[in-house]
């Protein structure tokens, strides 16, 4: 046994036990993963829209958001892309003042995203309720190379995979159109937070993307990393932002990265995850 591994093998276990004396006190995540209200249809599953707008939605938004005060999270990050802090810094200070939805028809008339994309519907109503001054953007964008992960399926004849793909997606479109023509917004939100659908999000990439392409070719599993270091580079925003006075923060983000983002925390040490349905109970 080398000098090296001896110092390695000591220092863990001495690392080991400061842990058991000393436990992190570790801060609460709130993870609320959503579709995205305004639909714009840039995912992969193309889904029919359902009416935030309407007066049982805009109900049930209220109810939650108030449950969400009453868990009293000290920050909030969202899906906005994190270089545009003060763009959304400004459309929050004038949602705190009321104007917002005056500016919002008159700059974008033609635009459903202001109006009704869960970071306004959801997460400003929520934080103004519990007057926090800002919150925190943490979207990076990476490659998606699907169309690349397609062309290589054709040149490996992959047919039965492609097949198995396209099966799976058109699966997710099904059910979550079948859920939007009978679920309350609630049930809608708290089931895409469900264990059973993060693993058949996260396992699509797994059990399907992952081996796309011929045995030198890893056009699958580069799609499956981008997707994964995307999240992890938003991941790491959450950890740098996260000030060690928070004892609670909330993430809420597209179901898909919360389905990693659940991953994540429950390896990160120093948070541990709160889930939706407990909050709402």
């Amino acid at each position: 046994m080398t000098n090296q591994l001896v110092t390695l093998i000591i220092f863990l276990i001495f690392s080991s036990n400061i842990l058991s004396q000393n436990p992190i006190q570790q801060k609460q995540v709130l993870l609320i993963g959503t579709f995205h209200f305004n639909n714009p249809g840039a995912d992969l599953a193309q889904t029919d829209k359902f009416d935030v707008m309407s007066d049982i939605s805009q109900k049930e938004l209220n109810i939650i958001a108030n449950k969400i005060k009453l868990f009293a999270p000290d920050k909030f990050f969202v899906e906005w892309d994190h270089n545009d802090s003060p763009t959304l810094d400004s459309l929050y200070n004038m949602y705190l003042d009321e104007t917002y939805l005056d500016y919002v028809l008159i700059k974008y008339p033609k635009s459903t995203f202001y109006k009704e994309n869960e970071i306004f519907q959801l997460a400003f109503k929520s934080a103004k309720l519990l007057y926090h001054p800002k919150l925190y953007p943490i979207d990076v964008q990476t490659d998606f190379p699907f169309d690349s992960v397609m062309i290589s399926i054709e040149i490996a004849q992959q047919t039965a995979l492609k097949e198995k793909i396209f099966a799976r997606i058109k699966e997710f479109e099904s059910l979550s159109n079948e859920q939007r023509r009978t679920y309350t917004l609630t049930k809608l939100i708290t089931e895409l937070n469900t264990s059973q659908f993060r693993e058949f999000d996260l396992g699509s990439y797994i059990t399907l993307f992952n081996q796309a392409g011929k045995l030198s070719d890893f056009a699958g599993a580069n799609l499956v990393a981008s997707w994964y270091r995307r999240n992890l580079l938003m991941y790491s925003l959450v950890q740098k932002i996260t000030e060690s006075k928070d004892q609670k923060i909330v993430i809420l983000l597209g179901a898909s990265h919360i389905a990693l983002f659940k991953h994540f925390v429950d390896l990160d040490e120093n948070f541990k995850v709160v889930e939706l349905e407990d909050v709402l109970k």
